[in-house]
Formats: structure tokens, sequence, C-alpha cells
């Protein structure tokens, strides 16, 4: 009984929550496809997907980690010749920037529903 409550805290922990993460990291491009790879954020970083835009210019896009104190800041960015305002959006999970919406805790949750299922499946049975 003790272990299955153990096993349940773990998994609805966030990954993020112990300091480093994995975050996905993908250059600033124009293409809507930005699937990136795999990086390790530092202590103090946070996992952000950053959307820029420049007037009559469309958008450009980028993932990666970036200092905490810059999360939903707007930077400017120098991208084929033309300056776009870039704002970093974070998320606070490991690998939360591979969706389109960084959340970040939907991930948790659905980790803690899945523990909570196999419970109540094995002293149901």
């Amino acid at each position: 009984m003790v272990l299955g409550w153990l096993l349940l805290l773990v998994m609805a922990v966030p990954w993020g929550a112990t300091g480093a993460k994995d975050c996905l990291f993908c250059e600033l491009t124009d293409s809507m496809n930005c699937p990136g790879v795999r990086m390790r954020c530092g202590d103090d970083e946070e996992c952000f997907i950053g959307h820029g835009v420049a007037p009559g210019a469309g958008t450009v896009t980028s993932k990666g980690c970036v200092q905490s104190t810059k999360c939903g800041r707007e930077e400017p960015v120098h991208y084929m010749g033309v300056t776009y305002s870039l704002t970093s959006t974070c998320c606070y999970t490991h690998m939360c920037n591979g969706a389109a919406s960084p959340t970040g805790s939907g991930r948790a949750w659905g980790h803690a529903i899945l523990v909570l299922d196999a419970l109540l499946l094995r002293y149901l049975l």
C-alpha cells in the first residue's frame, strides 16, 4: 500500500520540478515545421516556444531553453535581414515545448491519472 502511494507521488510531480530539464531546440525559422532536437537546460532556465512577428514579413518560430527572467518578454531578433519582435512563452516541465501550445501541466495530470487508474484497477481486481 505504501509503495503504491509513493509511486503515485513520484508520478504526479512534474519532471521539471527537480531542476535541470530537457527541452526541444529548434533554430529560428519561418517554417511551420519546427520539430526540434533534445537539449538540456540549466537549473535557472525554462523550456520555451518563441513566436516572432514583423509588419509585412510573416512570422518566425523557435524553441529551446531561456533564462526564466525572459519568460513572456518581447525581444528583437534578426532573421533573413528582417527584425522580428519575438515573444518567449515558457513552460515548466520536461519536454513541454514539444506541444503546439506549451502548458506543461497537462502532462503531469496525465501521468497522475494513469497511476490512479492503475491503482484502482489493482484494488478492484
